[in-house]
């Protein structure tokens, strides 16, 4: 039987929107509720919910309530896409080995929040895209695929940007099929 999976995200929700085209979400979850993530959502017909880790009186029930969603749509995988929270103890104890995360930089290269800025800055003449198992360290989780970018002679921040993300848009879709998530 195929995967069930929820997409978390925090902002635009691009690679939310390539993996529900492709694939059935059972919900989508933003940790803020102005997220653009839940405009596309609406538009593709997929449930979401939003609520703010400063709506919680600490992350831990934060993350229960996280939780909660999980179980009551009974997810088997939680797909990271742009959520810019770091995973907790509490979520990462109730789903390790079922969270996954996509990092815009080639892993252990340029962890963190700003990997396509950080590689930008390096001058480096490649980076890519990773796609991990979430552990408790930032950007540590065994990868499960990668890719590499090349920064072209004539590109931009914007144009290498671009190219980070349209390589997401390839690798994420394979790596989801190849975790089990049936395809739509």
């Amino acid at each position: 039987m195929a995967k069930k999976i929820a997409v978390f995200a925090s902002g635009n929700g691009s690679n939310f929107q390539v993996i529900a085209e492709q694939f059935p979400v059972a919900f989508v979850f933003a940790d803020h509720r102005d997220a653009y993530v839940l405009e596309r959502a609406k538009n593709l017909g997929v449930k979401s919910y939003a609520f703010e880790l400063k709506e919680f009186d600490c992350k831990e029930d934060y993350e229960a309530a996280i939780i909660d969603l999980l179980s009551k749509h009974a997810i088997d995988l939680v797909v990271l896409a742009g959520y810019m929270k770091i995973v907790g103890p509490t979520l990462l104890s109730a789903y390790e080995g079922r969270i996954i995360n996509i990092h815009p930089a080639y892993l252990p290269e340029f962890p963190g929040a700003h990997g396509i800025e950080d590689a930008w800055q390096a001058g480096v003449d490649q980076s890519g895209v990773t796609i991990h198992w979430v552990d408790s360290g930032v950007d540590t989780g065994q990868v499960i695929k990668q890719v590499r970018v090349p920064r072209l002679a004539d590109d931009t921040i914007e144009t290498f940007e671009a190219r980070i993300h349209e390589n997401e848009y390839q690798l994420y879709p394979q790596v989801l099929e190849s975790l089990g998530v049936g395809r739509k």
